[in-house]
């Protein structure tokens, strides 16, 4: 009797978060997947029909595989950014902060505190064609008089950077705070340079930190539109403004939802694959 009742009490612990991912998540999800299937002929007047018109997902791949791809690779340039600026600044509240711990961790995620569009907007202004940043690498002729990096993939990639740093800061400083020192002093004792003490022991300890970082900065900065919008051009557009498009100026819904399956199974894929990889399959 006390091990079912156990075993109940354990499913009505989890009952709450089932009915929120089921209405949530697998309701919208099945809706989408149903949009994705809709007859290409039908329109918001006419309305649509689920006739599982499969080859929408090869229109939707053939039409804008260039802009996944894009996404895809400014997503992964903005993660490795993310990675290296994070790390540093990981590793220096963690092991060279004292105690001024807090107040950097404050500050780390003092930017959620402002709007994200706020964000990205002042990104626009800083880099603005007369604006501090390119008139300094004007007056240091890293750039013509008629350069710019607004409406650039420089601008869109530091916009992405910028806005999901904290996200890659976060985890890999969990993971770095839980290392015990003594393992780095024995390493030391035993004639390590600083080099191999962090390849050999730091980094293998940070890895699942570094694994839960760069997918919790991909996966968002890959699906994003709002710097793409901002900071870059139509050269610039990402997945994330051609599905905006496609569902509410367009009213293309089969093309857009076809669209956003196939962005979710890619990104799915790639994540399986990468945790496996880095070996951290306990993420999943």
């Amino acid at each position: 009797m006390i091990a079912t009742a156990r075993k109940r009490t354990g499913y009505l612990l989890i009952l709450p978060a089932a009915v929120w991912l089921a209405i949530f998540f697998v309701v919208p999800f099945y809706s989408l997947l149903a949009t994705s299937l809709y007859d290409p002929e039908g329109s918001v007047l006419t309305g649509y029909d689920v006739t599982w018109h499969l080859a929408n997902y090869w229109d939707a791949l053939s039409e804008y595989g260039t802009v996944m791809l894009r996404s895809l690779w400014y997503g992964a340039i903005a993660t490795f950014f993310c990675l290296i600026l994070g790390y540093l600044l990981s590793y220096a509240i963690a092991f060279k902060a004292g105690r001024w711990k807090t107040v950097m961790l404050v500050l780390v995620i003092a930017p959620f505190f402002t709007s994200f569009l706020i964000r990205t907007l002042a990104w626009k202004m800083i880099l603005a064609d007369d604006g501090f940043v390119v008139n300094t690498l004007q007056a240091l002729h890293l750039m013509g008089d008629d350069g710019r990096l607004l409406a650039t993939p420089v601008a869109v990639v530091a916009g992405l950077t910028y806005n999901f740093l904290p996200f890659m800061i976060l985890p890999l400083y969990t993971s770095l705070e839980k290392m015990d020192p003594k393992l780095n002093e024995a390493a030391a004792d035993l004639y390590a340079n600083p080099f191999t003490r962090f390849w050999k022991v730091t980094w293998p300890l940070s890895l699942p930190g570094v694994v839960g970082g760069t997918l919790l900065t991909f996966i968002p900065a890959t699906g994003d539109y709002i710097n793409a919008e901002l900071l870059g051009s139509p050269n610039e557009r990402m997945v994330g403004n051609v599905i905006q498009s496609l569902f509410t100026t367009q009213g293309n819904y089969a093309l857009a939802g076809a669209l956003s399956v196939s962005l979710m199974v890619i990104i799915v894929a790639m994540v399986l694959v990468y945790v496996r990889k880095a070996g951290t399959e306990e993420l999943l």
